[in-house]
């Protein structure tokens, strides 16, 4: 597989808008080629309405944002011809039913059939089985998952396989069409600290090969580029004054990689942007009226309706 070549991540003033107010707003970022961006906070702030913004499949309400040299929202199609998602839940989750080698082949299938060269399509079949199987080496290897290891090798079902062994093979089929931009929504989610750091290790290594990897996560690591979701934190309280001491100094934070993004003061269900409203842009450039969801893991009611349109994109 080849060194991919990365997509630059700006946006500017970037926002989604539902009926019952601001999913998110005014994100801002400028980040490189082959960056590791975090998009952090809690369940229900709008992490998986923006992850899905950035990757073109849904439209945005404000602002504007450029992957690679596609601007959103008017290059969408193109913007998901680049940006490939990993597991992103209610969207394109892992089918139980099938082995590894079963998704492994299907994903294959698929990214040949929509996103390869039509040439592609003309090889011999044994050329285009030798292929395949290179490809789906490669891109085992780049997510770390080692198929032999597994229970029953690559006859293991999906269902059988532990969370981070199954973002691994998220990650392994998304890569098989060798994106600029690789999207991945509640990273951390039911992972231990030690599986956590193996995660983050894993994107890393993407990102040092040229991919730019975008992560909705509850607490980003330190070497991060950082996308906050979420009401904006209240400021400290200053303590009373003291006659003798002089004024007190409140610290502020300092860190210039982080960016947040405000939601307004509008109350939400518990699942947060769950009925979020944004068009998402059909394949054919028109637009759809799309009702959008972030993901909670506490309450998935709803998920597969809100999020259909997105699917289908």
């Amino acid at each position: 597989m080849d060194s991919p070549h990365g997509a630059a991540v700006k946006a500017e003033d970037f926002g989604v808008k539902g009926p019952r107010g601001w999913v998110f707003r005014g994100i801002g970022i400028d980040a490189e080629p082959g960056s590791l961006i975090a998009v952090e906070g809690p369940s229900g702030s709008g992490r998986t309405c923006l992850l899905l913004a950035l990757t073109g499949r849904m439209k945005p309400t404000e602002g504007h944002a450029e992957i690679g040299r596609h601007r959103l929202p008017k290059k969408m199609a193109a913007v998901r011809r680049i940006a490939a998602l990993g597991p992103v839940s209610g969207v394109n989750d892992l089918d139980q039913a099938l082995t590894v080698a079963e998704q492994l082949r299907e994903g294959a299938l698929l990214q040949r059939r929509y996103d390869g060269p039509v040439r592609a399509l003309l090889r011999p079949r044994g050329e285009r089985r030798a292929s395949t199987a290179a490809r789906i080496d490669d891109a085992l290897a780049a997510a770390g998952l080692d198929v032999a290891t597994l229970p029953k090798g690559p006859r293991t079902s999906v269902r059988d396989l532990e969370r981070l062994e199954s973002v691994r093979l998220s990650v392994a089929i998304a890569l098989l069409g060798a994106p600029r931009l690789l999207a991945l929504d509640d990273l951390d989610l039911k992972l231990s600290d030690a599986e956590r750091a193996e995660a983050w290790d894993l994107l890393r290594s993407l990102a040092a090969r040229g991919t730019t990897v975008l992560a909705a996560c509850s607490e980003a690591p330190s070497d991060a580029t950082v996308l906050r979701t979420g009401p904006a934190a209240e400021p400290a309280a200053a303590p009373a004054a003291d006659p003798a001491a002089g004024s007190p100094v409140v610290p502020r934070p300092t860190d210039s990689k982080v960016t947040w993004g405000v939601q307004d003061a509008a109350p939400h269900d518990s699942d947060g942007s769950a009925d979020a409203d944004a068009d998402a842009g059909a394949d054919t450039g028109a637009d759809t009226a799309t009702t959008a969801a972030a993901h909670d893991p506490h309450d998935t009611k709803g998920d597969d309706d809100a999020l259909a349109e997105a699917r289908r994109a």
